[in-house]
């Protein structure tokens, strides 16, 4: 398993501050499907406790934007969830990686949790996994249309 930590070059404004995604070797009839992780929910008080002007883009930061930074992860949480991936789905998986935000962080971007489940485009929902133990608000999102086939017709 590849695992890609990139940690910022200088400290992040805001806690919560580093994407992360894993590479699932075969998903619902497809291969290498990536799916991005993110917090699905958060206190009222991590929220309010940010600076944002400082954090979004523009004079009047929007909530799709705050949502953006809201989901991505404390370094504590990332190394937490890194290591249980590697414990829990070492054969499962072929990557990990994380990237930290660049701030500030444009105005009106969506945040994963904002993206309609499809056809293709689903959520995993890790609280849902039996054997799920972190107790972290862990969701995942992949589209499976950006990834071939196990078996070529």
């Amino acid at each position: 398993m590849n695992i890609t930590i990139i940690e910022p070059d200088t400290q992040p404004p805001a806690p919560f501050a580093h994407s992360l995604s894993m590479t699932i070797r075969s998903f619902k009839g497809r291969r290498d499907v990536e799916v991005h992780l993110f917090r699905s929910s958060w206190e009222n008080n991590e929220e309010k406790g940010l600076n944002w002007p400082t954090l979004i883009e523009g004079n009047t930061p929007q909530d799709s934007s705050k949502t953006v930074v809201m989901e991505s992860f404390t370094t504590q949480e990332r190394d937490h969830i890194v290591n249980y991936l590697k414990e829990q789905y070492s054969t499962r998986l072929t990557a990990i990686k994380s990237t930290p935000l660049t701030f500030p962080v444009p105005t009106g971007l969506l945040g994963l949790s904002q993206v309609a489940e499809g056809k293709t485009i689903g959520i995993i929902e890790f609280n849902q996994i039996p054997s799920y133990s972190l107790g972290l608000p862990i969701r995942g999102l992949y589209d499976l249309s950006q990834h071939p086939p196990l078996t070529e017709l």
